[in-house]
């Protein structure tokens, strides 16, 4: 089953591959590119292989990065060194076979970083424990590209992270794919697109649709189209390291680099600590942490012990980290600071906290 999935899934690659893109062959190529997303999907859902005892790794601290890159690119000697876990590390291929967590604390938060078995290529089609690795990827907060510069190869990650539905340093596509009960395919969009309707409405089609209304706010891509039917993009921050800097020329690195394009990409030599404080701040402020202060009912508010979460955490949130049973007591929520109209505003789950704000949640007994 997978062998014949994989096989398609080549043809279909090879067939866009070699069609010239145009308006003439627009229909074509969103259809192969909706049959192919259709069927990636089909290998991540149909794959199965042998389970490392690291794969069901639970989600701790204030929040997840995965360390992500080929085999042997320095991935466990940068978690050993951002934190106190003991992952081994060689310099040969497949050294980590399980996903080690190590706790990175920094400031005031406590950020749990993984390090994943290397992906090769093919891992999104189920290739070297591909799924298992690709799952944690997609749960992560951040995703932090490790390159070795003595193999850079930056594109073979890129490619299989896209391939498996995982879209970095990017937003979902501004538009929008209702079904309907009758009246066939209606496209609308505020602004001009390149793509004919005709071509929009054959993607669409391929996804079993036959009545919908197709709302687009932006200029869409056929990619951003089949993003948009798929349901299943997970849109994640990431940045890039360059390991074992030490080991080339800075011509070398000035080249990795231009590989990188204009993404975020910091120098690193773990063993010798080079480049590890900043490695730390990046993941710091990448993640987008905010402070606040818990206020208990009737007491002084904690000012000495923030809880640090992330940017744009709702009430709801912080009630299912105070105590499982807060949000189905829950009453209200009183705010003082920045996010409040008025200081002690009573405010619902929905809302939004800002950093530097005194929260107290208010529950049936």
């Amino acid at each position: 089953m997978l062998v014949s999935l994989t096989d398609k899934i080549a043809e279909i690659e090879e067939e866009i591959a070699n069609t010239k893109y145009n308006k003439a062959t627009q229909h074509h190529v969103g259809k192969l590119k909706a049959k192919l997303a259709q069927l990636r999907e089909e290998v991540v859902t149909s794959s199965s292989g042998p389970r490392g005892s690291g794969y069901g790794v639970r989600k701790a601290g204030d929040a997840t990065v995965a360390l992500v890159g080929l085999p042997s690119v320095g991935k466990s000697t940068l978690l050993n060194a951002l934190t106190d876990a003991d992952s081994e590390t060689g310099s040969y291929a497949f050294t980590t076979l399980d996903v080690v967590p190590g706790v990175l604390k920094y400031r005031d938060a406590n950020i749990q970083i993984l390090d994943l078995p290397g992906l090769i290529e093919g891992a999104a089609r189920g290739a070297g424990r591909g799924k298992e690795v690709l799952s944690v990827i997609r749960s992560a907060d951040l995703i932090v590209h490790v390159i070795d510069a003595l193999e850079p190869a930056p594109h073979v990650i890129l490619k299989e992270l896209t391939d498996s539905g995982v879209r970095l340093n990017s937003r979902p596509p501004n538009g929008s794919i209702s079904k309907t009960g009758i009246g066939g395919i209606e496209v609308i969009s505020t602004i001009e697109q390149e793509l004919e309707d005709e071509a929009i409405k054959t993607i669409v089609r391929e996804y079993g649709i036959v009545n919908a209304q197709v709302v687009f706010r932006e200029r869409v891509t056929i990619d951003d189209i089949v993003d948009i039917l798929s349901g299943t993009r997970v849109y994640t921050r990431s940045f890039n390291v360059i390991s074992k800097v030490d080991m080339v020329n800075s011509a070398d690195v000035k080249s990795i680099k231009k590989l990188c394009g204009s993404v975020k990409t910091i120098e690193v030599a773990a063993p010798s600590g080079l480049g590890v404080e900043t490695l730390k701040k990046q993941i710091y402020s990448s993640l987008e942490f905010i402070s606040i202060f818990m206020k208990p009912q009737g007491e002084k508010a904690d000012l000495e012990e923030p809880m640090v979460v992330r940017k744009g955490t709702t009430i709801t949130e912080i009630c299912q980290r105070l105590h499982r049973d807060f949000v189905r007591k829950f009453r209200y929520s009183q705010i003082w600071g920045p996010s409040a109209k008025f200081p002690g505003q009573t405010v619902g789950l929905n809302h939004k906290v800002l950093d530097g704000d005194i929260v107290s949640i208010i529950t049936h007994r």
